[in-house]
């Protein structure tokens, strides 16, 4: 029983990551109604600002503490993501206004190749670590329930936390907030949202300003569990069946979807993998929104399209 409820924690754990990352293309797509690919890239961009900041900045500025580094690092990457938004707002999505929605989902693969290369321009292509503190070293929980315990990886449990936190209060202003409203009405219709006054050119800055300061936590995270390398834009591709499975327009969804992803493949690579000789885990997520796709195609929160002719 005790292994059965690490493998689950870990699982918990991992997904809430999986829905941090998947939670930035609900996010685009609620403000403009495209899948937006270059959220892997913006986690990679966002994760390699703030490592190469953290390292240069006491040698520009003479000072010591490697804290004060992180944090006017996260600062100064958060200011380049704006400026990021703001840029693919004046010079890309302002200009495809209305256009169909093809065209701005290759608009965005345009954007992700983009930052993939100015990334690797600026700030070089070797793997950097991200030290932020949190704490590597395992811990034992529930020593008098269970004989030895249940292990628990602390880094994982502090970032599930954080990326728990994040996903809620993004929650509450989607829901909450008349900005929050305002995007719901532009993914509805570009056109009747700036009849009734809405500004489509602010709420897209702010969404993907918003967008990019989801991607810098999950680059944090990742980068410091696994190191700021190009690989990491491939983990986003771990969120693409967390938002088919929870459904593109869900934020819900995504926790959810991101949740039950991360426990079975856990679960499946445990249970499963020894008999069909491991890997599981690799393409569990993809097979299971393969079969979502044939069954509940708008996913488990999702929106039913309904055409009337």
């Amino acid at each position: 029983m005790a292994f059965f409820l690490e493998t689950l924690i870990g699982g918990l754990m991992t997904g809430m990551l999986y829905a941090l990352v998947a939670l930035g293309f609900v996010l685009i797509f609620k403000a403009s109604g495209v899948f937006n690919f270059a959220q892997g890239a913006m986690v990679l961009f966002a994760a390699l600002a703030m490592a190469r900041f953290s390292a240069w900045f006491p040698a520009w500025f003479g000072f010591e503490s490697q804290l004060l580094a992180n944090l006017l690092a996260i600062v100064a990457a958060m200011a380049v993501m704006i400026a990021v938004a703001w840029c693919i707002e004046r010079w890309v999505l302002g200009k495809l206004v209305n256009q169909e929605g093809v065209t701005l989902l290759m608009a965005t693969l345009g954007i992700a190749y983009f930052l993939e290369g100015l990334g690797q321009t600026i700030f070089g292509n070797d793997i950097y670590p991200i030290d932020v503190g949190l704490p590597k070293d395992p811990v034992f929980l529930l020593e008098n329930t269970f004989e030895g315990g249940i292990l628990v990886n602390k880094e994982d449990l502090y970032a599930a936390l954080i990326a728990a936190a994040l996903v809620a209060a993004l929650s509450l202003f989607f829901q909450k907030t008349a900005t929050g409203r305002a995007l719901r009405a532009v993914a509805d219709d570009h056109q009747a949202a700036q009849s009734i006054g809405i500004p489509l050119n602010r709420i897209w800055v702010i969404v993907w300003s918003v967008a990019g300061f989801v991607a810098l936590v999950a680059g944090i995270i990742w980068g410091s569990k696994l190191g700021v390398q190009f690989s990491l834009s491939l983990v986003a591709l771990k969120a693409l069946p967390v938002v088919i499975l929870g459904g593109l327009t869900s934020v819900p969804g995504a926790i959810v979807g991101g949740l039950l992803i991360g426990v079975g493949e856990k679960l499946s690579e445990v249970y499963v993998g020894p008999m069909l000789g491991g890997g599981i885990e690799i393409w569990f997520a993809y097979v299971l929104a393969l079969v979502f796709l044939f069954v509940r195609p708008q996913g488990l929160f999702g929106e039913k399209i309904i055409d009337r002719v």
